[in-house]
């Protein structure tokens, strides 16, 4: 059996102390899952190209790309493997993100987003984040 490896970046978005969180949709896969936002890579585009143009489409504002993370691959189902590309990012003050495709967004403090019920393949990525940056 062949696996299909799917790249996706995604974005901790910093602002003010907080980090930007986004609920799955209950139309999405993983419904109502937490996760950072982002999107699979179009053939041939950067994986920080493709989070920015994502970041515009899902959220309507323009992130500043600042340190990638270390990857984290996971395999929802046996013949499809996720790999979630990570990056920090910064969100410029007066830029508001709106949910075009999320079912909420929410900006939470570092230190309580383990609270959340985030999909399986952003888990290693926040405990990155949580305890390495």
């Amino acid at each position: 059996m062949e696996v299909k490896v799917i790249p996706v970046a995604c974005a901790i978005i910093e602002r003010d102390g907080l980090v930007l969180c986004a609920q799955r949709s209950s139309s999405m896969s993983l419904p109502l899952k937490w996760e950072f936002p982002g999107g699979k890579l179009e053939p041939n585009e950067q994986p920080s190209e493709a989070l920015i143009r994502e970041i515009e489409e899902e959220l309507g504002v323009t992130i500043q790309v600042l340190q990638e993370l270390p990857v984290s691959k996971h395999a929802y189902v046996p013949e499809k493997e996720i790999h979630l590309l990570p990056y920090l990012c910064h969100l410029p003050t007066g830029e508001s993100p709106i949910a075009r495709e999320h079912a909420q967004l929410q900006w939470i403090k570092k230190e309580e987003l383990n609270k959340l019920d985030w999909a399986e393949a952003d888990i290693p990525i926040l405990n990155y984040y949580m305890n390495q940056l």
